[in-house]
C-alpha cells in the first residue's frame, strides 16, 4: 500500500479519555489484552461480571456468500479488535435456507437485502439498535430513504430501505420509514450489468438485449441464481420490447410465464452456452473465451483483467441492476457477544473494511469513512471516475489498471444514479423459482 493511506489516526478513531471516557472499543481491545493475566489473577476488581472473561478469545461465527466473507477482514477484526470470526461462505439460496432453518448455527448473516426479506420475518434475528453506531450516520442514503440524492427516482424491486428498518426491538415486521432499529447494517452493494469480451464480440454492445443477438449464439451465459437470474432476465426482455413490467421486481405469474417461455425458446435455440452459479464458474468462462457476453460480478471482470485478458463491464442504455448487503444480527446473541458484535458492526463500517471493498470494485456503505483509507488516486478511479494517475491495484497489490485507464461506467453517483431495479424477493417468488428450474431444466 502506498505510504500516503490515512491509517494511523483517521478522525472517526477513539477519542480522548478526557473527552468521553475509555471508548467500548478501546476497552474491548484492551480487556481482551490484560484479562488473561490481571484479571485471573485478581489484581483488578470491580468490572461487571460481563467483562470478567479473555475478551480476545471471544468468537463470533459469520456466514454470508463469498462477496464479502473474506479472511482479510476478519483478519484486520483480529488485529483491530481482539474478535475472532469464525467464516462461512455459501451461495445465496443455501444462506437463505441455513438463516431460518439452523439459527443457532450462526451469531452474524452478511446477507443481501433480497435475502434479508425471506429471513427477517421468521424470527430469527434481532434488529440493532442505530444509537449505538458512532458511524450510523455516515451510511449512504440509498440505505436509509432509497435516493441517492434528493432528487432520485426509487428504482424498483427490493430496494435496501424497503427493508431495512422494523419499528421497534420486537418487530418483525418491515416499517415503511426509517426509524432507529435496522435489520442490517449496510455494508456494500453495486450495480450489476453485462460482462463482455471487447475483443470478440466485433461490434459495440449497448443494451440489455444485445446478449441475444444471434451473433453470439452458443457463446452467452446467464447466472443460474433465480431471484437474481429472473432480474437479469427481465432487463433483457424489456429491452428486447417483448415485455414491459408493472414492476421487474414484484412480476405477476403472467409477466413471469412470458418471461420463462421466451428464455425456454432462447435456450432451444441454442443461444446459451451455460448457467453458472459461482464466481469461478463465471471467470472461467470468460477467461477461456467460450463466453464473450454474459451476466456478471464487477470482481469476476476485474479477475479476468488480472490474467492480461480484455474484459469489460459495459454500461447499458437500461440501466444497470443493483444489489446490497448488510450485516445482521441473530436472535440469541446477547451479553458481552452482542457487545462484541456491535463493536465489530461499527468497526466495519469506520473505513479499512469499505475502503478493501471499494477497491475490489464494490461500494461501500459509508463511502465518506472509506475515502480516509484510500490514495487520491484510488479514491479519483473507483469512486469519481477519474483517469487514473498510475496504476491502481488489487487489496493484495496486483495491476489490475494501468494509468490513463477509466472506470467501466464512470464514477459512483453515475454508476449508482442509474439502477433500474434491485436484486429482489417477489409475491410470486415460489412460482418464480418453480418456472426457473424448468427453465434450466429444459
Amino acid at each position: 500500500m502506498s505510504n500516503d493511506l490515512k491509517q494511523d489516526n483517521p478522525s472517526n478513531e477513539m477519542e480522548t479519555s478526557e473527552q468521553k471516557g475509555l471508548s467500548r472499543r478501546s476497552f474491548i481491545k484492551a480487556a481482551g489484552a490484560i484479562s488473561g493475566v490481571a484479571v485471573g489473577s485478581g489484581a483488578i476488581t470491580g468490572f461487571p461480571m460481563i467483562w470478567a472473561q479473555n475478551i480476545k478469545d471471544i468468537t463470533l461465527r459469520q456466514f454470508g456468500t463469498g462477496v464479502s466473507n473474506l479472511n482479510a477482514i476478519s483478519e484486520k477484526a483480529k488485529e483491530d479488535l481482539g474478535i475472532n470470526l469464525q467464516l462461512t461462505a455459501l451461495d445465496s439460496d443455501a444462506v437463505a435456507q441455513r438463516a431460518v432453518t439452523q439459527p443457532n448455527s450462526w451469531d452474524i448473516a452478511d446477507i443481501e437485502y433480497w435475502i434479508c426479506k425471506k429471513v427477517y420475518p421468521s424470527g430469527v434475528m434481532q434488529p440493532m439498535d442505530t444509537s449505538r453506531l458512532s458511524n450510523f450516520d455516515k451510511i449512504s442514503p440509498l440505505f436509509i430513504d432509497g435516493k441517492l440524492t434528493p432528487e432520485s427516482t426509487i428504482a424498483q424491486g427490493t430496494a435496501p430501505h424497503t427493508v431495512g428498518f422494523v419499528e421497534g426491538k420486537d418487530s418483525t415486521t418491515f416499517a415503511s420509514s426509517a426509524t432507529n432499529w435496522m435489520t442490517l447494517i449496510p455494508t456494500i452493494y453495486n450495480a450489476d450489468t453485462l460482462g463482455i469480451r471487447p475483443d470478440l464480440v466485433g461490434r459495440p454492445i449497448t443494451n440489455w438485449r444485445d446478449i441475444m443477438d444471434p451473433a453470439f449464439k452458443g457463446k452467452t451465459s446467464l447466472l443460474n441464481i433465480p431471484s437474481i437470474g429472473i432480474m437479469d432476465a427481465a432487463m433483457i426482455c424489456e429491452s428486447m420490447g417483448e415485455i414491459k413490467y408493472g414492476d421487474k421486481g414484484n412480476m405477476t405469474r403472467d409477466e413471469i410465464d412470458q418471461t420463462i417461455e421466451i428464455l425456454k425458446q432462447a435456450k432451444a435455440n441454442g443461444q446459451f452456452r451455460a448457467f453458472w452459479k459461482s464466481f469461478d464458474e463465471s471467470v472461467n468462462l470468460m477467461s477461456s473465451g467460450e463466453v464473450v457476453i454474459q451476466s456478471m460480478w464487477s470482481p469476476a471482470v476485474t479477475a479476468v483483467r488480472s490474467k492480461g485478458i480484455p474484459c469489460k463491464y459495459q454500461p447499458l442504455e437500461e440501466g444497470y441492476r443493483a444489489w446490497g448487503g448488510g450485516i445482521g444480527l441473530a436472535k440469541h446473541l446477547s451479553g458481552i457477544e452482542l457487545d462484541a458484535a456491535y463493536e465489530y458492526i461499527d468497526w466495519y463500517l469506520s473505513g479499512w473494511v469499505g475502503a478493501y471493498l471499494n477497491r475490489q470494485g464494490y461500494y461501500s456503505a459509508a463511502p465518506a469513512t472509506s475515502q480516509k483509507y484510500m490514495t487520491e488516486n484510488e479514491w479519483g478511479f473507483w469512486i469519481e471516475g477519474k483517469e487514473a494517475q498510475s496504476d491502481i491495484l488489487s487489496p493484495d497489490g496486483k495491476v489490475l489498471e494501468k494509468a490513463g485507464a477509466v472506470r467501466d461506467g464512470g464514477s459512483y453517483t453515475e454508476r449508482m444514479g442509474a439502477v433500474a431495479c434491485w436484486n429482489s424477493v417477489m409475491d410470486e417468488n415460489k412460482y418464480m423459482v418453480r418456472k426457473w428450474n424448468e427453465f434450466i431444466a429444459s
